[in-house]
């Protein structure tokens, strides 16, 4: 029975078309070799739109269901199989076309069953009650079917099976030959080669490939992939085939077709090709060739074009190749369509003053998660932009001839030895006024931040969290922050997180204290720990750049640099005061070789600026100053009248005693806030407390530790007195002696006015049991938290109050708040688009909207 097996080899991205009558096996045949998921048939559409799937009547209806239930699984690259008889040409050819149109392979199953067989089962089954006719019917369409179906169109393949072979199949689901998904690399990717065989064995070579037994091997086992275009206008076309063959068939190299290697196989083929565009120079090489190895590499060249495909996916779907470039939903799918696309590009249909296709620029509106490089145009400079890469650099042209190294994103090319052809058309970055810009490809796409690819419920990947979701509502309320209130959306590269403050102190006397961050952390195996004083002023970010031109390359703005708010505003209102603080913070780090030191032209730093007054002056004036004179001169009165009253003999001797510890406490609050706030009449009344390097150039820091960003960043108090350097002590949780002495410093620093401190991790990012720790948490001293709850806040009635408030979402959202942050930064680094680096920016901004008590 083994042996009579039959195998039916479905692509994994089909839609799989069953062809029988009632009675033939098809929805026992589907149960035994597919997934309940995978199947979809016109009985159950029936039932689920008129609760009985017998019901002949809505029909139509339920392969209008059917067909949109297809629809949306081969939009999300599902195989499906259709379970209904299909017995008629129509039904089959409706179904052909909707898998043309979503670029699957349509596959049919032919059951060739008799009508006896097929009657008798059909019996056996009480859901079915009509007569045999209907089953004689379809036996005599089954006939017909039989005779036509091959010419209907059935690429993915058509099997016809008898009773015996539909019992012994057994379905092979196989890869669509584009598939390589399982092969992650390394690779090294050629541009446009065009028969620059010197340069190309330059370049392999400078790859670090060595020769071995005539191939080319590298000691790490890359692997080379050429984007097409072998042939035509370059010196040594011949050598150049013969070295991809060479190299593809002992599984050394892949190519994907371009377009002048398909007119080259065109030509070999006998078809009625025009001899132009460099193809004469292909013809003329082929032909000086001796007669027996011209033979050899037609018969060659032929066999192995065959085997060439339009475009491959690699790396589990994170890399993408094709000669003119593919659209999101064209990878890993087949077409003639999608076949023209990779050959050409996006085409108009239109001819320019030169002879040549009018393109579009597919890649603006690209938005997969694979890299697509390809080539095809050649370009001056090869750039990533939306994901995408062109490293056609028109070699050929007189350019160079260049590799893109994969997964480094590392670009190395050799200069052309010569200009071996004339172009139609002198190519460039772009043309016009694209180029008058400055701008790179990517940034004039990031030139407008497009709010509709914000709007909805979002779902951002970030690494170490998994899936964070932003709900609508609250995406809303960051569009609106960042649509009117916010610096340009092109320096929004990172958004701070919110802080949790420690658990709610145990201490009768006191709301915050240290030993419960410091329990927090031994808990979840985190033995050392870095205190670091809290500076009371308004936390800030600063990007700071070499110069105008350093800026405009990287951000794409003629500026010096910007200091922003954690909700994105401008920290400074006087823009001409802003643009002297930047400058001076910009001309230390040059005095100290800061960029050198760090071989980058920009920096971004998260710091505090001081003093509080300075961005918070409003907020001083309008709420604090005013509610602390009002209640001292009411209370003030009051205690006056209370004394009177008293020395009349009046009995109320514990109202006044109530009245002079409110007194008290309102001039301690009064005193709190001020300790905070000075004059500041010029920039040295500024103090920068930086305590986070977040970037520079290709490199984020979170591989730092805290000391070492204090350290790194402590030295720039010596750069300029505008710089302050934030004291920080090291704590062990384990150790007993170890969390006193960090108590008793907080209660020395706090004692002389300082906020608090924030307790962190050593190391920046930490999980415990496969959970991520509090990055950080604040612990506020009483009189600071006297600003914050209110100035009796520390009566005994009141703490007995406040310790029942709730921090659970608000570390939520620091937790969700930092890993977004971090992410955010990491996708900046790596040149992805804004729009990637806003999605993580936005969706920290719209959890500050969650409503949670202000005063944490």
């Amino acid at each position: 029975m083994l042996d009579n097996k039959i195998s039916i080899r479905i692509p994994e991205l089909s839609l799989v078309v069953l062809v029988g009558s009632s009675g033939s096996g098809k929805s026992y045949f589907c149960q035994k070799h597919f997934k309940p998921t995978q199947i979809v048939s016109s009985d159950f559409c029936r039932g689920i739109i008129s609760d009985d799937i017998n019901n002949q009547g809505v029909t139509p209806e339920a392969f209008e269901l059917l067909n949109f239930i297809i629809s949306k699984r081969a939009d999300l690259r599902k195989l499906t199989v259709v379970d209904a008889t299909s017995l008629r040409h129509e039904d089959r050819e409706n179904l052909i076309n909707l898998a043309r149109r979503h670029h699957i392979l349509p596959v049919a199953i032919v059951f060739d069953v008799n009508e006896k067989t097929c009657w008798a089962r059909t019996q056996q089954r009480p859901d079915r009650d009509f007569g045999r006719h209907v089953v004689r019917t379809h036996n005599l369409l089954l006939k017909k079917t039989i005779r036509n179906i091959k010419r209907e169109g059935f690429t993915g393949g058509l099997y016809i099976l008898n009773e015996d072979e539909i019992d012994n199949a057994e379905i092979v689901f196989s890869p669509l030959f584009n598939n390589k998904r399982n092969e992650s690399g390394p690779f090294d990717i050629i541009g446009d080669v065009h028969g620059c065989y010197d340069e190309l064995i330059e370049l392999v070579e400078k790859l670090g490939y060595r020769q071995e037994n005539g191939l080319y091997k590298h000691p790490d086992n890359r692997k080379l992939i050429f984007v097409g275009d072998l042939t035509d206008r370059g010196p040594k076309i011949i050598e150049t085939v013969n070295f991809v063959i060479n190299h593809s068939i002992n599984n050394l190299a892949y190519v994907v077709r371009g377009n002048h290697d398909k007119k080259f196989t065109n030509y070999l083929r006998g078809q009625n090709v025009r001899i132009d565009h460099g193809l004469e120079q292909t013809i003329a090489q082929l032909e000086s060739l001796p007669e027996a190895e011209r033979i050899k590499f037609k018969e060659q060249y032929q066999k192995y074009e065959r085997n060439v495909i339009s475009h491959y996916i690699f790396d589990q779907g994170n890399l993408a190749v094709a000669h003119a470039g593919i659209t999101e939903y064209f990878q890993g799918r087949g077409s003639a369509q999608i076949t023209d696309f990779c050959l050409y590009g996006q085409t108009t249909g239109e001819i320019d003053g030169y002879g040549l296709p009018v393109r579009l620029d597919w890649s603006e509106n690209y938005r997969g998660k694979a890299l697509v490089v390809y080539g095809h145009i050649p370009v001056e400079e090869a750039e990533f932009a939306n994901n995408t890469i062109d490293i056609d650099q028109g070699c050929v042209f007189g350019g160079r001839l260049t590799a893109l190294r994969y997964p480094e994103r590392e670009l190395i090319y050799v200069e052309a030895k010569a200009q071996y052809y004339t172009p139609t058309k002198t190519f460039s970055k772009e043309a016009d006024e694209k180029e008058k810009s400055n701008l790179t490809k990517q940034q004039r796409y990031d030139h407008y931040l497009d709010i509709t690819e914000f709007i909805g419920k979002k779902f951002i990947s970030v690494h170490g969290k998994g899936m964070i979701t932003v709900f609508p509502e609250q995406i809303e309320a960051a569009i609106e922050v960042v649509s009117r209130f916010c610096v340009d959306h092109r320096w929004l590269t990172y958004i701070p997180p919110t802080m949790s403050p420690c658990e709610t102190s145990q201490l009768s006397n006191y709301l915050e204290y240290p030993t419960e961050a410091f329990s927090y952390y031994k808990k979840r195996g985190i033995p050392n720990v870095i205190c670091e004083e809290k500076h009371m002023g308004s936390r800030a970010i600063l990007i700071l750049c070499k110069d105008e031109k350093a800026c405009l390359n990287r951000f794409g703005l003629e500026a010096i640099g910007q200091c922003y708010t954690r909700t994105g505003r401008q920290f400074f209102k006087d823009n001409e005061l802003q643009q002297k603080f930047l400058r001076r913070l910009v001309e230390s780090l040059t005095a100290n070789n800061w960029w050198e030191k760090f071989d980058t032209d920009w920096v971004i730093i998260d710091a505090e600026v001081i003093p509080w007054n300075l961005k918070a002056g409003e907020l001083l004036i309008n709420q604090y100053e005013l509610v602390a004179t009002t209640a001292k001169n009411t209370l003030q009165k009051m205690y006056e009248n209370v004394l009177k009253a008293s020395q009349r003999g009046v009995a109320i001797t514990e109202l006044k005693d109530s009245l002079s510890q409110q007194l008290k406490d309102i001039n301690a609050y009064q005193k709190a806030y001020q300790n905070y706030c000075w004059q500041v009449s010029s920039l040295d009344d500024i103090k920068i407390a930086p305590f986070h390097l977040l970037a520079t150039e290709n490199r984020i820091y979170t591989d730092k530790n805290h000391t070492w960003h204090m350290e790194t960043l402590g030295e720039l108090a010596s750069f300029d007195k505008i710089w302050k350097k934030t004291p920080f002590l090291q704590v062990e949780t384990i150790n007993e002696l170890s969390c006193q002495q960090g108590i008793d410093w907080w209660l020395e620093i706090t004692n002389k006015g300082a906020e608090g401190m924030v307790i962190k991790p050593s190391d920046f990012i930490v999980y415990s049991k496969g959970r991520l720790v509090q990055p950080a948490l604040k612990c506020r001293g009483k009189e600071y938290l006297r600003i914050i709850y209110g100035p009796s806040y520390d009566a005994q009635v009141n703490l007995e109050r406040l310790r029942n408030r709730g921090l659970r979402t608000k570390r939520s959202l620091a937790e969700k708040e930092f890993v977004l942050g971090i992410e955010g930064l990491t996708r900046f680094v790596r040149n992805e688009p804004l729009r990637r680096v806003h999605e993580c920016a936005l969706g920290v901004l719209a959890m500050e909207s969650e409503t949670t008590d202000p005063r944490l």
